[in-house]
Parts: structure tokens; sequence; C-alpha cells
């Protein structure tokens, strides 16, 4: 699908850009470039798929034969269960091959829709209803799995729903419940039942990209963004027809789907699907580095969580020499976690920058031109990438100037065409069509961006704006550290100060009192020492590995309103705190208490309110 290219910085970029990409690229659809790369050696393995990580040498092979065969089928089938260019295949699957068969082949009739099947009923069937589904492909009733249990508690309630497609199940036409493998088989593999002229601009997919609550966020994305964005990690990557990739990362995100789906499958690549689960398989993990060893794997995508665990993985007597580079994106990578791995493994590791509405990328370190570390490196061919300075408001002020710090905006074919829900577009745009990222970062003189936070991450204290990583990297400098995140919590007279909640190595030796104190005499900037370090067990995690901020911030509020709320004293039996999300106040603090005898609900809530005027954060007094 592309040329190779050597690119060392941002001078290759431009030389490339010389050329217009529509002239590079040459295709305008997914199933096109998905196409002319299963003929490039129909016979090679396209997909490896482990079910586990204690049999990695006993693959279930797909040749590229089989991959495309598989995915026009499953395109048939959908287009005679009434799918068109503009209707919605939902899919609700773990990491298994027939995901793929069932993405791409709902992108060459209709548009596809992954969906996390981690998420509550409730919110599927949000996605669903937001997306207007039509058919819902998902796994059958089997032992050992809740995703079909979920399904049929919401499918009735997702009105434009007409079909479900059990993957491993059985038809039951009453229902319109439709048993994948003994239906595919009736459609021809070797051609389209459809004659569709797929035009560029056409959407290919509804990707879930908002919060679990309110009116969902689908980013529009078409056919030509994935296009492009194939192109451009070939050409960032350097791969050759047969490069083996490892895929841990979930199905139902654009990282799982592109950088190891539709990429490798454009140029004849061979893709190791890490097991149902990815990178959650504890037997994965185990065996990561005899997987790599046995496969000769060129290179992983994977997330700054994904890089700890293996750190603590030893790399033993496995010969991983095949191994270039691994790349690392979705979450700012801890300098101090980035030399760790890189000496711990002997590779690369290439720090990256993308998100669902870019397509996936729009900068990473240059594999072959210097690495600065701490920074998402140089902006992909064809793609603009700038900081601008926005007022309070979200209005567009001016570009940044040389390492001043602002908000990351990108331009290009690589860019979505806006969210379903029109009210999700409110301020999304700046002027000449860049799109408002909401992360914060600068431009060095070399045209390299660093990240220096989130705007909603910021930590206000007093007015004054504390980056969290001005936390979180001296604190992951000390011994033992596993994962460390910064928020803030709320403080009666500054608004919010900042704690640090910490997850520390196996067996460490090491107290909350230690780390504060190593965070008092390594933090930089005095406003920014945590006030308080709470050690987990377990920091709460995304399903794709990013550290789940906002539980951490619940808790910290949780704990302040307990420790404010003993005040009440013998007016209550008992009380009890819960913090969540709140589609309307974005946040609520709920109070469930009992009332002492002799006191009545109206007296307490009045000395509540008394307790908590100084707090900004809507809350909620229920009676038990």
């Amino acid at each position: 699908m592309t040329e190779k290219f050597t690119i060392r910085g941002l001078a290759d970029i431009e030389a490339i850009e010389k050329v217009p990409h529509t002239q590079r690229v040459k295709a305008e659809s997914t199933i096109e470039i998905l196409e002319k790369g299963a003929g490039i050696d129909p016979n090679a393995p396209a997909i490896s798929f482990l079910l586990n990580g204690d049999s990695y040498d006993q693959p279930m092979v797909v040749s590229y034969q089989a991959l495309i065969a598989r995915i026009r089928q499953t395109a048939n089938m959908l287009y005679d269960l009434g799918i068109g260019p503009e209707d919605v295949v939902s899919y609700v699957l773990p990491n298994i091959p027939q995901t793929h068969y069932t993405l791409w082949g709902a992108e060459a009739v209709g548009v596809a829709n992954p969906i996390n099947p981690l998420l509550e009923p409730e919110t599927i069937r949000d996605i669903c209803t937001a997306a207007k589904t039509k058919v819902l492909v998902t796994l059958g009733d089997l032992p050992g799995t809740e995703i079909w249990k979920k399904i049929d508690s919401i499918r009735k309630g997702i009105p434009t729903l007409e079909s479900v497609i059990q993957i491993m199940g059985q038809t039951r036409e009453a229902e319109h419940i439709i048993g994948y493998d003994e239906k595919v088989e009736n459609y021809p593999s070797d051609r389209y039942l459809f004659d569709r002229k797929i035009k560029k601009d056409d959407i290919a997919s509804l990707y879930h990209t908002g919060g679990t609550t309110g009116t969902p966020k689908l980013a529009r994305r078409t056919h030509y963004n994935e296009v492009i964005m194939a192109w451009n990690l070939i050409a960032m990557g350097g791969f050759d027809p047969g490069s083996t990739l490892l895929c841990g990362l979930p199905l139902f995100h654009c990282n799982g789907t592109i950088v190891t789906g539709l990429a490798p499958f454009s140029f004849g690549g061979h893709v190791v699907m890490l097991s149902p689960m990815g990178y959650r398989d504890p037997s994965i993990m185990k065996n990561f580095y005899k997987i790599v060893e046995r496969y000769k794997a060129e290179t992983f995508s994977a997330v700054p969580t994904v890089l700890s665990v293996l750190l603590d993985i030893p790399v033993g007597d496995a010969d991983i020499s095949s191994l270039k580079y691994a790349i690392c994106g979705a979450a700012p990578l801890s300098v101090e976690l980035f030399k760790r791995f890189e000496a711990h493994s002997k590779m690369k590791v290439l720090e990256g920058y993308g998100l669902t509405e870019g397509a996936v990328a729009s900068a990473i370190n240059p594999k072959d031109g210097e690495r600065k570390i701490g920074s998402i490196g140089i902006r992909m061919p064809y793609q603009q990438m700038k900081i601008v300075i926005l007022d309070d408001a979200g209005a567009y002020v001016r570009d940044a100037g040389i390492e001043e710090i602002g908000v990351v905006a990108i331009k290009g074919p690589n860019v979505f065409k806006g969210y379903v829900e029109e009210a999700h577009n409110k301020g999304i745009w700046l002027p000449d069509g860049f799109f408002n990222t909401g992360d914060l970062g600068r431009m060095d003189k070399d045209g390299y961006f660093w990240l220096t936070g989130r705007k909603k991450e910021l930590i206000i204290r007093g007015g004054h704006n504390i980056d969290p990583a001005s936390i979180e990297e001296p604190i992951y400098k000390m011994p033992n550290i596993k994962l460390v995140a910064a928020v803030g919590r709320p403080d009666p007279h500054a608004g919010e100060v900042p704690v640090a909640y910490v997850e520390v190595g196996e067996g460490a030796d090491i107290s909350e009192e230690k780390i504060l104190e190593w965070a008092k005499t390594h933090v930089g900037e005095k406003a920014a020492i945590p006030r308080e370090v709470v050690i987990t067990p377990h920091i709460p995690l995304t399903p794709v590995g990013k550290i789940f901020k906002p539980a951490l911030r619940w808790d910290a509020t949780r704990r302040v309103y307990e420790k404010e709320l003993q005040a009440l004293g013998d007016m209550v039996e008992s009380v009890s705190v819960t913090v969540h999300e709140h589609k309307v106040h974005g946040t609520v603090v709920q109070i469930a208490l009992k009332p002492a005898p002799g006191h009545d609900i109206a007296e307490i809530r009045d000395r509540i309110a008394e307790i908590l005027a100084r707090y900004t954060l809507y809350y909620e007094v229920t009676e038990k």
C-alpha cells in the first residue's frame, strides 16, 4: 500500500508531503485496501489467534484467503438482513477473529459501531439507541461469559434494532436471533452480493468516546479517515509484508482495530491476537516474551500500564531480538517508566499521541530519528498539528509560540466528521477547521510536541494550575512504585488541593508516610506537594488501560466529606457517602443517613448545609 520511507524528523515529513496524499494512497475505502492486502499472498497468515497465554504455541491460524472470504460472507449476510450504506451494525464482542469479520464486513456494506463489552447493559442500550443500530452482533450464551446476558436484557429496548446475530449461538427466527456460524456459510465468499461504490467521505464507523452517563458521544469517521490512517501507520512504521504485530488492546478501541488490524491487513502483515482478553489476560502477560520469540514479533502497541506490568516480568532466556520497538500511547508515559522499560527489555519505546476523533494517531517519535523522551514526537504526514491559546470561554485567541503551553489542535484527512449528537459538536471546531482536542501541550523548536496535561485533569489550587505530572513523575522515581495518579480533592479554602494515589510493587515495604516525605523533597513546586498519599491495591483503569482518574477524584471527595460529616456527632446513628458522575452537575455526592432518636431529617439537613457551606460540589441527602 505504500513505498518505504526513512523518517528522521520534520524535514522528511515535509518532503513526503510534496506529493498529495490522494496520489500516494490511491484508495478510498477500507474494504478496498483490505482486498488489496489479502491479494499480496493469499496463503500467508493474517491472524494467529491465541486462546490463552499458556497455549501460545497452539494458535488458530487464519490465512489471508480465509480472512477476506469471511469478511465478504459477513458483509453479504448483513446485506441480506437489510443493511445499506447508512445503516448501523453494532457489535459487542471480545478479541476474536470474528470481531474482525464483523467490523470490516459491516464497513463494506454499512456503518460499523464497536461497543465495549465491559460496559453496563444500560450504557450499551443507550449507545445502540444513539447510533440507531439495525443489527447487533454479539456472543452466544457461552459458559463463563456475561455478554449475552447483558444483550438479552436490553435488546428489546433498542427501538431501531431488527436482528441480533450470535457468534457461537443458535438461530431463533421467532426472536430475530441468528446463529452466525450456521448462517454465514450460506453466503458466497468470492464476491459481494451488492454493488456499492463507496466514496471517501462515506461514514465507515461510529466509535463511542464519551462517558458512561448522559447522551453517548459517537464519533463519525469516514472511510478515508481510516484509509489515510492505515497509510500513515505503515509509512511511520516501515513495515514489510509478513511483518508480525501483537494485538493486545481491545477491538472496540481504534488502536486495536486500526494499528493492529486495518494497517497490517492492508500490507499483508501478520497479527497475533493475544487471547479474547488481550493484555487483561494474566497468562498472556506471564508468557509475553515467549510469545514474542515464538512469532518473531516486530512491534506491539501498549499503554503505560501494560509496560508497567511487563517491567515486573523477567525476559529470561527468551530471544526477543525481533522486536524493533514498542509503541506507547493513550496516556502520557512516565519518563522514569520509559527508561526502566527500555533498560529491562533492551527495545525502543516510541511514544505517540492520538485520539478516536483523529482516527487513532497524530504524532509519534520517529523510529529512524531522534526520540525525545517524554515527548509525543512529531506530527504524521499530511496532518497538521499546532498549539493554540483559547480564552476562558474556549474561543480561539491566537496560535501559541514555541514552548508556550496551550491546547493541542489537529487537522487533516484523518480528522472525523463530528459527533452524531449535534449537542456534542458545540465548541469543538476552531478557525480553519482545526479540532480542539482538549489536551494541553507545547511544541518545541524542532517540531516535537509535549503533553502537559488535560484541561479537566488540572488541579486548580486557589486559582493556581497544577499539572498532575509534576507530582506523578517525582514519585515514580521512588523505588518499587508501580503506578501513580495525582488528582484534586475538594478543599474549603483553596477549592482543590492535590492528593496522590499510589500502587506499589508486590512485597514493597513502603508506607504512605514514606511516600509523602519523598514527595516533599522531590516535587519541585511547593503548591504541588500532595496533602495526602493513599496506597491502594489497584488503581482503577479503563478497559484500554488508562488510569481512570474520575474514580480517584470521587474517592478523594468521599474521604473529605466523610471526615467533615463526623461533625454531625450524635445527631445520626449512621452516615455513608458515595460519589459518582452526574449528567447535569458533573459530580454528585450522595449522603445517606439514619437520624438518631430525637432528631429529624430536616434538622440534620440544616446542619449538613452549615458543615458543607464552603464546598462547591452538588450533594443530595437521603434517609436510610
